[in-house]
């Protein structure tokens, strides 16, 4: 029986990663073995990075939610209170959007929140 070598998958698997590494400086686009490193660092922060951007909005959202909340004289703890009394289920995304946008509505949930607290 013929010996079977590994030399086309090899290639494969060898592109498959320097293709990924399109783009990176130097040696790291162009030696399977620096951009193998270099992938796999990159895939692990991406994949962190989309965790943190999660983070990130949250802080966001809270923050605009609490500079409304000032602005209406209620701190954002009794505000997200006031609302969880009233069973308004408004997520922070769209609490964010209305106190930057729509100044009135948001002074209607303040009033709303501080009136159920």
């Amino acid at each position: 029986m013929a010996r079977v070598k590994g030399g086309k998958n090899a290639k494969k698997k060898h592109n498959r990663i320097l293709k990924l590494a399109k783009g990176f400086r130097g040696s790291r686009s162009k030696q399977y073995r620096v951009a193998k490193q270099s992938v796999m660092r990159a895939l692990t922060e991406s994949y962190r990075g989309r965790k943190e951007r999660k983070r990130q909005f949250r802080q966001l959202w809270i923050t605009r939610i609490n500079a409304a909340c000032r602005v209406n004289s209620i701190s954002y703890s009794k505000f997200m209170f006031g609302l969880k009394k009233a069973n308004i289920n408004l997520n922070r995304k769209m609490l964010a959007e209305i106190a930057v946008s729509d100044l009135k509505s948001f002074e209607n949930l303040a009033n709303i929140a501080k009136n159920n607290i």
